[in-house]
Order: structure tokens, then C-alpha cells, then sequence
């Protein structure tokens, strides 16, 4: 026969962990909503060419492109288990 009630002690574990897991879920949409801003920045300085006058390019604006694309590389790669990352 299965016991049905819990001890005090049981009940502060599971309230605890209740709590743990509400704190966490609430912790998770926070960082999910900084990292949704800043993709949405990103897109945007994206849209207007990372405020670059294209008709005056230069290889310097290349390279901070590049530096920008090694950062992204980096997240892409470790969220999707690419690259360093792949295994």
C-alpha cells in the first residue's frame, strides 16, 4: 500500500523545490529576453549595414565585420554543438 502522506520534512523539500524551479523559470525568461534584445539590435545595426556608408567601404569596416562574425561564430557554435563545439 502506498502512503499518501508526507512528513513536514517531505513538504519544506518539496515547497523548496517548488520555489527553486519558479526562481529558475523566472531567471531563464529574463536572460532570454536580454538575449532577444540584443538580437534584435544586432538585426537592426544589421539592416542599416553596421552603420557603414556602403558607397565608402573600406577593408578596415571588412575586418569589423569579421571580428563580429568570429563573436557570433562562437555563440552559433556552441548552441548548436558545431565547430570547437561539434561531438
Amino acid at each position: 500500500m502506498t502512503r499518501l502522506d508526507t512528513t513536514p520534512r517531505q513538504q519544506l523539500r518539496a515547497e523548496k523545490a517548488q520555489r527553486n524551479h519558479a526562481a529558475a523559470q523566472a531567471a531563464f525568461v529574463a536572460r532570454k529576453a536580454e538575449i532577444d534584445a540584443m538580437l534584435a539590435r544586432l538585426q537592426a545595426l544589421s539592416d542599416d549595414n553596421f552603420n557603414t556608408d556602403p558607397d565608402a567601404l573600406t577593408w578596415s569596416d571588412v575586418g569589423t565585420l569579421e571580428h563580429y562574425a568570429r563573436l557570433i561564430r562562437r555563440v552559433t557554435d556552441d548552441a548548436f554543438g558545431e565547430g570547437e563545439n561539434a561531438g
